[in-house]
């Protein structure tokens, strides 16, 4: 759902989506500035945009920054679309198949399943239940950033949290992961 906010004089426009798994507000911006707003049904549209206020500077910033990216396509095909998304989902799985398996050596964590998707902002997530998924796009991305996702999500099958104790196992394989988080920031991937 398209919503307008103003924010420092400036009218914004940003595309609400509610999950029923969302778990706080969630802010993102991607490539053409286009800024988007996850939250949980519960979420009162008042908090929503108290938050948004109160990361006005940083939702500003970003949309001018990505602004002069325009969506990118792909072979004329565009991003996120069907074909896009068939195109890379098994080279997406292999990735991270691969990857987890080389980074579970340090961990010892074992997980029941691991899914592709092609979600809009998301790029990973890990169930209570252990079920690993990512979003195909890890497979476009810089391998040390690709890497620092499934390090993230491989993590949580052992702290379901972002505590002291998440980030020092993730630590563990990836010394420099505060880095790596702001690299994905400036390409538009949010952890607000």
């Amino acid at each position: 759902m398209q919503k307008t906010i103003e924010l420092n004089g400036q009218k914004v426009v940003y595309t609400l989506r509610v999950h029923k798994r969302a778990r706080g507000i969630r802010l993102s911006v991607a490539s053409g500035g286009v800024f988007t707003v996850s939250a949980s049904p519960s979420t009162l549209t008042s908090a929503i945009e108290k938050f948004i206020r109160q990361k006005s500077d940083w939702v500003l910033d970003k949309i001018r920054y990505f602004s002069q990216f325009p969506l990118r396509r792909a072979q004329g095909k565009p991003i996120g679309g069907k074909r896009h998304f068939a195109e890379h989902k098994d080279r997406a799985l292999a990735l991270t198949r691969e990857r987890l398996a080389h980074f579970n050596q340090h961990y010892g964590f074992k997980w029941n399943s691991v899914t592709i998707r092609n979600q809009r902002s998301r790029w990973g997530s890990c169930s209570r239940k252990g079920n690993l998924s990512f979003n195909y796009k890890i497979a476009l991305l810089p391998p040390h950033l690709a890497d620092y996702i499934i390090v993230h999500e491989l993590c949580h099958l052992g702290e379901l949290n972002h505590s002291r104790a998440f980030w020092s196992l993730v630590a563990r394989t990836l010394p420099a992961h505060r880095s790596f988080r702001a690299s994905l920031r400036k390409i538009g991937v949010s952890f607000l």
